[in-house]
């Protein structure tokens, strides 16, 4: 199989995007500290075990019905690339715009299973999660990629190895983050604006 990236540049472009994201705090991030300031490393980590699992799936559902849509036209393919662009780029300005939100409502109940159960199905059922990954994933495989089924299914998981990997450390420094940001919570906004100025580069480098 031919490499999965056209240049360093176009790799680098996904491997910061990742990190990026996965660093911008949401809604699996609040769900991770919280389970782990209520109720410890262990249910943080439990938490996060249901997010990648969620994942997983979300990933091999978006690449199938990718490589479906790529086997049966091209050019909706790259119709749907094109209108995931706007939608990342559209993400990136309400990251900027409004800003992203921590919080810590979540208690403890059911333990590891309750934290489990819990951020699977939170997962599972996220619309965005879905649209995200189906208009992520194209952005970084070209129509005319003769492997391009084999490195949808590799790039979703690279971002599920990414994200899990950044969040591992979130949850292991879980109290120093938290009281930082409450006691200053314009830290986040380098995230946003970090997420904003990585998204439009990259698209303009994937759609170029």
């Amino acid at each position: 199989m031919t490499p999965i990236f056209a240049s360093s540049l176009l790799a680098a472009a996904y491997v910061a995007t990742c990190l990026v994201l996965a660093a911008t705090p949401g809604a699996d991030m609040a769900l991770f500290l919280s389970r782990t300031l209520s109720g410890g490393r262990t249910q943080g980590f439990a938490a996060q075990a249901g997010a990648s699992v969620g994942l997983i799936f979300h990933t091999f559902a978006a690449a199938l019905g990718l490589s479906a849509l790529l086997a049966a036209s091209a050019e909706a393919y790259e119709a749907v690339k094109i209108v995931g662009a706007l939608y990342l780029l559209w993400l990136a300005w309400g990251a900027i715009r409004h800003g992203s939100r921590l919080s810590s409502e979540t208690s403890a109940r059911g333990g590891l299973r309750g934290a489990f159960a819990t951020e699977l199905l939170i997962n599972l059922t996220n619309p965005k999660i879905v649209l995200f990954f189906l208009t992520f994933l194209p952005q970084f495989i070209s129509a005319s990629d003769p492997h391009a089924s084999a490195k949808l299914f590799v790039l979703g998981l690279g971002f599920i190895v990414i994200t899990t990997a950044v969040n591992a450390v979130v949850i292991l420094l879980a109290g120093r983050f938290a009281a930082a940001a409450k006691r200053n919570p314009r830290a986040l906004r380098v995230f946003d604006y970090g997420f904003a100025a990585l998204m439009s580069p990259c698209r303009a480098s994937c759609l170029g």
